[in-house]
């Protein structure tokens, strides 16, 4: 059975997503610790600033076991977990990761980030040994329904994400953003995609803060920028007029203690400050400071509505794409367990030939008339094979079971004679 479990920004407000959230270092290991303490046969996890998900392959139609060990892993209660969490079964599962893949559950609708965080936590997955053919087809099939959406649909079309909704944020703040300054925290993919955002916006003077100075240097060098690890950061923070933040830290970075500071030496010029990390980069109590204007990603929604009802046509035909897709796919599943279940009988009947082929020629070799030992293996085979459809077809009759004696009769190709 397939099962998808999570928590996202429409069911959680930041402060649990990052409680739920992984850090992609412990990813490897929360894996391995799922199957094992969760009973799981395959897992894979996406965290991501907007969705925390579990994605199993499982021998039991329930979730409290994965409930349990999340709660565990994370010291939360259970109940403050499946009160924002939602699960999907087997085609709904299905159709859950393709939407998701396809950046149709994404708050900026149709973002394409999501696809290639998808991909990571597969090879992560793939790579820990947590991933077998259930989930593999599962993730495999969702990026195919992703390449299909975005070719056949507008949706990619002028795509908006979570950076660019941080930046247009911005300009509401700054009614030009040409004259501004930009200290940009972490070095990843999100943080590249604000720092071409604001440089397309005519931003000029971009600092790049990052644990490691090499890739803060790589991304700094991109767009005429510089670079500082994050140690440095006290240093630079009172020439920023925009701090755009977006790390895997588990701890903050920047507190109150630090902008505070900052302020007094910009006099108290007004800084925008967007915290696009879960688990957050700044604490909460910045916030507080008169002359910061600080957001997190659930402040985007203004910016996300708009993305929404301009591509609300294109979501229609990506959401008919994946209906129809996992409708397909289900069928595949069915007719592979159908495969299975044939290749199991046909081998079932082969092991009941050898023994009976075995004990004839057996008694043919100690002498026995040979057209007596075939009468006794076909009587044999007959018995044998017979043995537990008649059982079962006993069974039914008893029971009432009409519908199963009548499949039973097609199953087995006889025909009713009428007296």
């Amino acid at each position: 059975m397939l099962l998808a479990f999570g928590i996202n920004h429409k069911t959680a407000s930041v402060d649990i997503r990052e409680r739920v959230s992984f850090s992609p270092d412990r990813v490897h290991d929360a894996l391995s610790m799922a199957r094992k303490n969760a009973k799981l046969n395959e897992v894979a996890i996406l965290s991501t600033c907007n969705r925390t998900e579990v994605y199993c392959a499982t021998s039991v139609e329930n979730s409290h076991r994965l409930v349990d060990w999340l709660g565990q892993y994370h010291q939360l209660n259970v109940g403050q977990i499946q009160k924002s969490a939602y699960e999907f079964w087997n085609g709904a599962a299905v159709k859950h990761i393709s939407r998701v893949a396809s950046g149709l559950d994404s708050m900026v609708l149709g973002e394409p980030q999501i696809l290639g965080q998808l991909k990571t936590a597969y090879s992560v997955a793939k790579d820990a040994d947590t991933l077998g053919p259930e989930l593999g087809r599962m993730f495999q099939h969702s990026f195919s329904v992703a390449k299909q959406v975005r070719t056949d649909t507008d949706i990619g079309t002028n795509p908006v994400s979570v950076a660019y909704a941080a930046v247009s944020l911005a300009k509401h703040i700054f009614a030009d953003l040409k004259s501004t300054t930009a200290l940009l925290i972490g070095a990843g993919e999100t943080v590249e995609l604000v720092a071409r955002h604001l440089t397309e916006q005519g931003v000029r003077h971009i600092t790049v803060a990052n644990r490691t100075l090499e890739r803060a240097t790589n991304l700094a060098e991109t767009f005429g920028g510089k670079a500082i690890t994050l140690s440095e950061i006290p240093y630079e923070l009172a020439k920023a007029d925009i701090v755009i933040s977006s790390t895997a830290s588990q701890l903050p970075i920047l507190g109150k203690g630090a902008v505070e500071l900052a302020l007094k030496q910009r006099k108290h010029k007004p800084m925008f400050m967007m915290d696009i990390a879960v688990p957050r980069d700044i604490e909460d109590a910045v916030g507080e400071l008169a002359d910061v204007y600080l957001y997190t990603v659930d402040d985007l929604q203004s910016v996300v509505e708009e993305n929404r009802k301009q591509r609300q046509h294109a979501a229609q035909q990506a959401e008919t794409i994946v209906d129809n897709s996992t409708s397909r796919f289900m069928e595949s599943l069915r007719g592979l367990d159908a495969v299975e279940t044939i290749r199991n009988y046909r081998k079932s009947v082969d092991d009941v030939r050898e023994q009976e082929l075995e004990k004839a020629l057996m008694a043919i070799r100690n002498g026995a008339d040979p057209e007596a030992a075939m009468q006794r293996m076909s009587r044999a085979l007959t018995n044998k094979l017979m043995h537990e459809p008649c059982l079962q077809l006993k069974k039914a009759g008893e029971e009432g079971r009409d519908d199963r004696l009548k499949w039973a009769q097609k199953l087995l190709g006889i025909r009713r004679h009428e007296h």
